[in-house]
């Protein structure tokens, strides 16, 4: 099949567009190489897709002409292009333009599409508010500009479901980490703490935090599961993530355990819209989608770890 992947060359969209290609597919990557984060590991990233075959085009869905630089005889779309996470840098038009924007251009261009592809929409876990423990029938309360407009880009690729104009899901991941991990996110900060003797910054209660850590192998198996159950995915939402818990103290914990050091911590203020708990309810994607993450916490650092001394060591 020819499979589009947008934002394939950040952390997720990289990794699953591997697994694609490795399945057979003709993969198709973009990204607009955003600089929320350094440009040049995203740079790695599409480096280490080029050696396997996919090539990754520079293109921006908010501004950028779609139908002079995509085909159209697409069979999937997996649609991961966001401004993610909570930073007080970005501004609301930030989340705005690259989270639900971005996603209507790209609708706007698979309906005039000869053939329309399956989208599958990256979701985020961050859509169900402060605590995400819920199923997926449960009303969201996203509490940060990154869930309400994550939440407004998978509900408008599932009006068009419900429209019968299009095929499409959209899949709500929990706190995936992993080799490629963005170097704002707890475990490459926390390796790279570990690793160069720097503090690290810990925000005021979040060390209680509870939350799935998912290895980003398990969360692609569930993102490539949806192919070939078209019929089945089609207008539903799933929930992708391990059901173990942890605490954030027992990751700075762990990681200080597999590199044999204590890292200083550095306290910070409580951030705004910071989720205080996070267990994935994955019922309904093991049922349908025969989903089972199986990686435990221990086994993940330790691949990430080996990654990050391979590529900043």
């Amino acid at each position: 099949m020819k499979i589009l992947v947008t934002g394939a060359a950040g952390f997720i969209g990289s990794h699953t567009s591997e697994r694609l290609a490795k399945m057979g597919h003709q993969v198709i990557g973009i990204d607009n190489f955003s600089p929320y984060y350094n440009i040049e590991l995203k740079e790695l990233n599409a480096k280490a897709l080029s050696e396997k075959g996919i090539e990754i085009l520079r293109f921006d869905l908010r501004t950028d002409n779609l139908v002079e630089a995509l085909p159209e005889d697409l069979d999937y779309i997996f649609h991961f292009s966001a401004h993610p996470g909570i930073s007080n840098t970005s501004t609301f038009e930030d989340y705005f333009s690259n989270n639900i924007l971005a996603t209507k251009n790209l609708i706007d261009f698979v309906l005039q599409c000869k053939k329309t592809p399956f989208i599958v929409n990256i979701g985020t876990s961050s859509i169900y508010g402060l605590e995400a423990t819920f199923p997926e029938n449960v009303v969201p309360k996203p509490a940060s500009w990154y869930g309400v407009t994550k939440l407004a880009a998978e509900q408008l690729v599932l009006a068009k479901s419900r429209e019968e104009k299009l095929q499409s899901t959209s899949l709500r991941l929990y706190s995936v980490y992993g080799p490629r991990e963005r170097p704002d996110k707890l475990y490459t900060r926390l390796i790279d703490c570990g690793l160069n003797n720097k503090p690290f910054p810990l925000y005021d209660g979040s060390e209680k935090h509870l939350r799935s850590f998912t290895y980003v192998q398990d969360i692609v198996d569930g993102i490539v599961s949806v192919i070939g159950k078209e019929d089945i995915a089609n207008g539903e939402i799933f929930n992708l993530g391990t059901e173990e818990e942890s605490t954030t103290a027992t990751g700075i914990e762990t990681v200080e355990n597999l590199l044999n050091t204590k890292i200083e911590i550095s306290a910070k203020p409580p951030r705004a819209g910071d989720q205080s708990r996070t267990k994935a309810n994955i019922d309904k994607a093991r049922k349908l989608l025969n989903y089972n993450p199986t990686t435990n916490l221990e086994e993940g650092l330790k691949a990430q770890i080996a990654w990050f001394r391979t590529k900043f060591n």
